[in-house]
Order: C-alpha cells, then structure tokens, then sequence
C-alpha cells in the first residue's frame, strides 16, 4: 500500500475582518486583523513544520472582494512561505474572493498571474492530477458557482430563480460526475467545493441566504470514487456524513470567530492522511481571540446595581477577550442603571458592548385586539421584535428570513 498523502485542510479565513477592538501599535493593523493572521500562522507553521503533502484552501480569504492592499500583502506572505517550502497548495476562489461581473480579475488571481511555484489558484470546475500538483493526488476543484458564469442570459430568461437554481445546479452536477469519470482510479482523489451542501447546518452568518444560491447534493459528495471531500463557505465547523463511513465530508469552519453568533464554537482546521479508499482525519483547534457572553438578569429594583455587578465577572477574568454584556431589565428601572461601572468592570477586555433588552410597556405597544388582529404576519413579527427590544440590524435579518420561509409556506 502507498503512503498516504498528509493533507492540511483549512477554509474562511477572511483575514481583514476588524470587528471589535482597536488598532495595533506594533504592525497598524486593527487588532482583529492580527487575530485572523495569528490563526492564520498557526495553519502555515502546521504545514510546513508537519511538513504536510499538500494544503488546501477552500475559499474566501477576504471579506469581500476588494481588499486593500495591505491585508493583499499579508496574506501573500503566508501563502509565499508554503511556496518556499514547496508545499503544493490549492487556493479555491469563493464567493468573497469573485467579482459578480464576467471576465473579472478575483482576489486570488495574482497568484496565477505571477506564476507563483507551488500554488495553483482553483477558479474553475477541473481536475488537477499528479504531474501537476507533484504529489500522487487528485483533486476535483468546485470553486464559487455564480450564476452568470454558468448559465446565458437566453438561458434564464423567463425562469423562476427555482427552476434557475435547478438548471445551475444539474450543470455542475453534470461536470463533476464527468471528472469523477475521468479520474484515475488507482490514485486518492479529493473534491474540494465552497458551496453549501444538503445537510449541512448552517451558521450565523448564512441566515439569510438559505434557497438563493447553489447547494451540492448527497449523491455528488458521498460518492465512493471520492476519498475526501474538502468544503468550505459554511462558517460552522461540522463532519456530514456518519462517523467512520467513506470519504470524510468535512467544513473545517472559518479560522477565527467572528461576531458572538459563534461565541460556543471552536476554530481550526482539518489534518488527514488520504488513501485511496481509506481516509483517517481530525480537527486540529486554534488559539483564537475569547468572545464572552454575560445574559445578566434575576433583577431587583431595590437592588438592581447590585445585583448587576454581582453577575459580572471580575476584569481579571475577562481581559483581553471581546464581551457583551445583556442587560434584561423593565425599562423604567432605566435610570437604575449605571453603564460607566457596568464599562470599568471590563477595562482590561479588548472591547465590550451593553445590550439592553427593555422589557416593558409589551402590552401598550401591541395595542387592543382588533387592532393586532388586522396586522399581517409579518406586521406581528415586526412588533414582536420591538417590544423584545432587538437592535435595528437584528430586526432587519429576521424579517428576511421570515418573509422567505411565509413566501415558501404559501407556495407550498
């Protein structure tokens, strides 16, 4: 039997994402930035110390499609350390990294451009073999699906975004299982996709997109011919199929977190021995940045500071992490409430935001009955989210996701 082919899975890395914080004195770089960068160390420095046979990249390194120049920079040095060491290394183009207009240069493309040794930049549906990558693999590469770059114009015109939807999806269907069928089957062969897949559960940052864009089926990623299956694009870290069945379907997650949908979540990335027929793998964690979530509630008026301090933990605990803090509390007992001791209480943290959920007046708001019994469904919910004081940008997510999943009661 061969020896297997160590591969080092990573995906999402969106590594100019400054949320939170400030800016760093030592680079001038947010300090954010040099938290997905730090991740982004540990993955190399795994590579090449290993030293792994191969590294894949499932997609998006940035956040959008326009980085500045400067986080370009910073990526290009870590990627230049896997060419250096002569680490092949499999970039996937997601759908942060692609321009929506054809024939549009995407983030990844100065790789290719350059030549760059080592690196091979995926931005179309192909198969890569071993002359090419210089390791005895395969690789079937599914970057981002945009539907312009599949289908014509002439083709959609008329077409429900379902029934476009469907044709995209049975065109790359079609492809793959033509590289599937071109594939030596003596060799381990990898598919690597940034697509969402059936099954998978999505994070905070997909609640919105769910029936907009192509999703893979079963059928393509459990296929047996396949010996791994490298995903990214779904931000939640998550094994798809039972444990111990062929190949691995595997989203190693985003590589720092990044808002407090993800505060339980554990970042990292993928390490697997591949044979052809047998996979053994495991998620590797990272050091992150702590995001700490405090609900502070059980409140007394006579007691109310109190009893808020009580429930928050000492600075020394929190220090360096990114907090909030949720406040539930009458909103007449506004006045109790002291938000500069509630803010000394986590001085040493990175940051800290106070979210205040006012809870009274329920009844007012919703007014008499008849009144609430001429509202639409989503009137109701939007009255809802006010009297349970969820912030703007919250409210405007939530009426999205509603409206969809209303418009897909009614037609069904």
């Amino acid at each position: 039997m061969t020896k297997p082919v160590c591969l080092l899975h990573f995906a999402d890395a969106h590594i100019d994402i400054a949320n939170y914080g400030r800016h760093d004195p030592d680079t001038a770089l947010p300090i954010r930035v040099v938290d997905f960068l730090n991740a982004l160390d540990q993955i190399v420095e795994t590579a090449v110390s290993q030293p792994v046979d191969l590294v894949i990249f499932a997609g998006d390194a940035y956040k959008d499609r326009n980085p500045q120049p400067t986080f370009q920079r910073e990526w290009g040095r870590r990627i230049k350390r896997l060419s250096e060491a002569g680490i092949p290394t499999v970039l996937l183009v997601g759908n942060h990294d692609m321009s929506p207009a054809s024939g549009r240069a995407h983030t990844l493309h100065e790789f290719s451009t350059l030549g760059v040794p080592h690196i091979h930049v995926a931005d179309t549906i192909r198969l890569l073999g071993p002359d090419e990558l210089g390791a005895p693999v395969q690789i079937i590469t599914v970057p981002w699906v945009s539907r312009s770059r599949m289908l014509t114009r002439e083709e959609t015109a008329g077409k429900s975004l379902d029934d476009v939807l469907t044709m995209l999806e049975g065109r790359v269907t079609d492809a793959i299982l033509q590289l599937l069928e071109d594939a030596d089957p003596t060799l381990p062969l990898i598919l690597t996709a940034h697509a969402s897949v059936q099954g998978a559960k999505y994070g905070s940052e997909r609640a919105v997109m769910l029936g907009h864009e192509l999703v893979l089926s079963g059928r393509i990623v459990n296929d047996k011919r396949l010996d791994y299956v490298a995903l990214g694009h779904i931000h939640k870290r998550q094994y798809l199929n039972a444990k111990g069945s062929h190949p691995p379907i595997v989203y190693p997650g985003s590589i720092e977190k990044i808002d407090f949908g993800e505060v339980h979540e554990t970042k990292g990335f993928v390490l697997a021995d591949v044979s052809k027929g047998q996979t053994d793998w495991a998620f590797v964690d990272l050091k992150t940045r702590r995001f700490i979530d405090i609900k502070v509630d059980d409140l007394d008026a006579d007691t109310f500071m109190e009893d808020v301090m009580r429930q928050l933990p000492e600075p020394d605990k929190v220090a360096g992490a990114i907090c909030r803090v949720q406040l539930s509390y009458p909103r007449d007992w506004e006045p109790l409430l002291d938000d500069h001791a509630v803010m000394e209480r986590f001085q040493e943290a990175l940051s800290v935001q106070i979210q205040k959920h006012r809870l009274a007046e329920k009844r007012a708001r919703l007014g008499d009955t008849a009144a609430v019994e001429t509202l639409m469904p989503v009137q109701l919910l939007d009255t809802y989210w006010q009297t349970i004081g969820l912030e703007a940008e919250e409210t405007a997510v939530m009426q999205a996701l509603a409206q969809e999943v209303l418009e897909t009661m009614n037609d069904e």
